[in-house]
């Protein structure tokens, strides 16, 4: 089994910073991403990145300004978000795979393990 605890949430004004930092516990994990969902919305994916580390996957919405990266040492995964905008704002969700394989996920159902979440709001 595997436990997760997001870190890093908070408030920030448009075009700022956010790192968000997800620990893992109770066993290695494979493929891990980052989830989002706004209030009245679905759960949506934001970033993956593979056991490796040598593949990543981003929304298109966020590309080019959110990073996604891990540190199997340590067992954490981190999602750095710069220029912010205020759709950004939700609740940020790490999720783990149980199962081996290679490259990224970017489905609710191909992950088994979601943290308890971190709220994330971009004020105007």
């Amino acid at each position: 089994q595997v436990q997760l605890v997001e870190s890093g949430g908070g408030l920030v004004q448009a075009g700022g910073s956010l790192r968000l930092s997800c620990a893992a516990s109770g066993r290695s994990s494979y493929a891990m991403g980052w989830f989002r969902q706004a209030p009245g919305t679905e759960r949506e994916f934001v970033a993956a990145i593979s056991w490796s580390g040598r593949n990543t996957a981003y929304v298109d919405s966020v590309k080019g300004r959110f990073t996604i990266s891990r540190d199997n040492a340590k067992n954490t995964v981190s999602l750095q978000m710069n220029s912010l905008k205020p759709e950004d704002t939700a609740e940020y969700y790490c999720a783990a795979r149980a199962t081996y394989g290679s490259g990224t996920a970017s489905r609710i159902y191909e992950y088994d393990y979601w943290g308890p979440g971190t709220q994330v709001t971009v004020s105007s």
